[in-house]
């Protein structure tokens, strides 16, 4: 193949919502993201907030119908044969801000070409193009192929999408606290992530329990407990993530649950290490993007403080971030986020 070709994948990511620090809620969005020699495309973005149009909780015909799109086997959404890439992850409206490109065949490839932020159906390459992403040239037999896995084996019949295309999430949240439980459900809700509350999966049916990606621990809950249910899982022959609660503040948590559900490569995250000692915070990114750190501090009432402590873009590489004493002093969480990634670390005190 020559030089000027690319490659051209699929895999899934995530968009990460949560519980902001003002009280509002991002929603979560699960998508595939388009890998573009072996690097994920919303990585050349680094200030960007949006998700694919190949969304899990898009309907099954409108799933197929973007999959068609970008085959070329149905009309362009927008003037002069342009594609929508990523969109708003909240709305989806164009007025929002969409990035696109126009996708064209050239013999037998696909060509990827005049990236743009677009929000009217007239598009400025000058003001609004993303000069050094593209073009992209697909071997056509390739980028066919790489699609063709999302698609139902009969597109009119209505059925689900196959098996490679991105799954719901669902979580089975078990602790002794009723009204923690309750309000992280509720929260989990709110942002797009199924949650529902039980005391003994023991009882759960096998098929139920195969619905779950993650079962979330309260702290008072014991290991001969945790590992009832660990059996109760491996019987039904499902693979979960774990977690264990660090504490009762929600915020805290549905990051902990959202980190758990990722299912991208670890090699295809932006956010890869957050550790927070002596009120230092150190953050690895692999690309340049938008990073936020939020600290949760429990007072000795219990009580939670929130406090943004960093939001900024940062380069590739490893980053110490100081962070206010008084945000985490005592017992302490900090959350870093990023479009793709969420992570957090518990403050050591040395």
């Amino acid at each position: 193949m020559s030089a000027e070709y690319a490659t051209f994948g699929l895999a899934p990511a995530m968009r990460a919502g949560g519980v902001l620090a003002s009280g509002d809620y991002r929603v979560h969005r699960d998508f595939m993201d388009f890998v573009i020699d072996g690097r994920p495309l919303l990585f050349h973005l680094s200030d960007l907030d949006a998700v694919s149009p190949l969304a899990s909780d898009v309907p099954p015909a409108i799933f197929t119908t973007h999959v068609r799109r970008l085959l070329l086997e149905a009309d362009a959404p927008l003037p002069d044969g342009r594609y929508v890439i990523y969109g708003c992850p909240e709305c989806e409206s164009l007025a929002c801000g969409a990035v696109t490109a126009v996708i064209e065949r050239d013999g037998t490839d696909i060509v990827w070409r005049d990236f743009a932020w677009q929000t009217y159906e007239a598009v400025d390459l000058e003001q609004g193009g993303y000069h050094g992403t593209g073009p992209f040239r697909f071997d056509g037999d390739q980028y066919r192929q790489e699609l063709e896995r999302l698609l139902p084996s009969e597109a009119a019949d209505g059925t689900e999408p196959g098996p490679d295309a991105p799954a719901g999430q669902r979580v089975l949240l078990i602790g002794a606290r009723v009204a923690v439980l309750a309000k992280l459900a509720a929260a989990l809700r709110t942002i797009g992530i199924g949650a529902d509350i039980t005391a003994d999966a023991a009882q759960v049916p096998a098929e139920e329990l195969r619905g779950y990606r993650a079962v979330a621990f309260g702290r008072a809950i014991t290991e001969d407990e945790r590992a009832a249910v660990r059996h109760a899982f491996t019987r039904a022959a499902t693979d979960v993530a774990y977690v264990d609660g660090l504490a009762p503040v929600i915020p805290v948590l549905v990051a902990q649950i959202q980190h758990a559900l990722d299912r991208s490569a670890p090699a295809r995250r932006r956010l890869v290490r957050l550790t927070a000692a002596d009120g230092t915070a150190e953050v690895d990114v692999t690309s340049a993007c938008r990073v936020s750190l939020v600290a949760y501090r429990l007072d000795r009432l219990y009580r939670t403080h929130v406090q943004e402590v960093f939001d900024g873009v940062l380069e590739p590489g490893q980053h110490r971030i100081p962070l206010d004493t008084r945000a985490v002093k005592g017992q302490s969480f900090v959350v870093a986020r990023t479009t793709g990634s969420v992570l957090v670390a518990p403050m050591v005190h040395h």
